[in-house]
C-alpha cells in the first residue's frame, strides 16, 4: 500500500514523537509512522495538498491544510530534497534523500511558522535521521 504524503510531512514524520492534535489524529499519524519504521520499503507518493495524514486532523479545530503557507512549505521542503509533486520513492529512499540534504538548523528556516518548531523535535529528528537512516522506537 502506497502511502501518500505532502511536502512538509515529510519532517514532520521524523520529528514525530507520538503526540499531536487529537487522540485520532495521533491514532492515526501514528500507524503510518510505524508502517514506515517497520517497512521502509513502503511506497510514498508525494501529493499536492491534504494527504493520509491530514485526513484525520480534528474537525473541531481550526485547520490549516489548505492554507497558503502550508502549501508553500510544501514545495520549499520539496526542492530542498529534490522531490516534486507526483514523486514517487521507497521511504527508505526518502529518508536517505533528506539525510544527505538537510541539517538540523535547515528547520529553523523552512519551518519558522509551525507551531511545533519551537520544541526542536524536528531538528532532533533531522538529526538523528543523518546518523541512522531510519526511525526510531516511539516512547512509551
Amino acid at each position: 500500500m502506497n502511502i501518500r504524503l505532502r511536502g512538509h510531512h515529510l519532517f514532520c514524520l521524523l520529528g514525530y514523537r507520538g503526540k499531536g492534535y487529537s487522540e485520532g489524529f495521533c491514532v492515526n499519524m501514528t500507524a503510518v509512522y510505524e508502517q514506515l519504521r517497520q517497512q521502509p520499503d513502503t511506497v510514498i507518493e508525494i501529493i499536492d495538498g491534504p494527504d493520509d495524514i491530514c485526513k484525520a486532523f480534528p474537525t473541531d479545530k481550526p485547520s490549516h491544510c489548505q492554507n497558503t503557507s502550508v502549501y508553500q512549505k510544501d514545495q520549499a521542503i520539496l526542492k530542498e530534497v529534490g522531490l516534486t509533486i507526483g514523486s514517487v520513492a521507497k521511504w527508505s529512499d526518502v529518508c536517505e534523500s533528506v539525510a544527505s540534504r538537510i541539517v538540523p538548523g535547515d528547520i529553523n528556516r523552512l519551518c519558522s511558522d509551525c507551531p511545533w518548531q519551537p520544541y526542536g523535535m524536528c531538528q532532533e529528528g533531522i538529526g538523528h535521521i543523518r546518523e541512522s537512516r531510519e526511525l526510531r522506537v516511539l516512547p512509551g
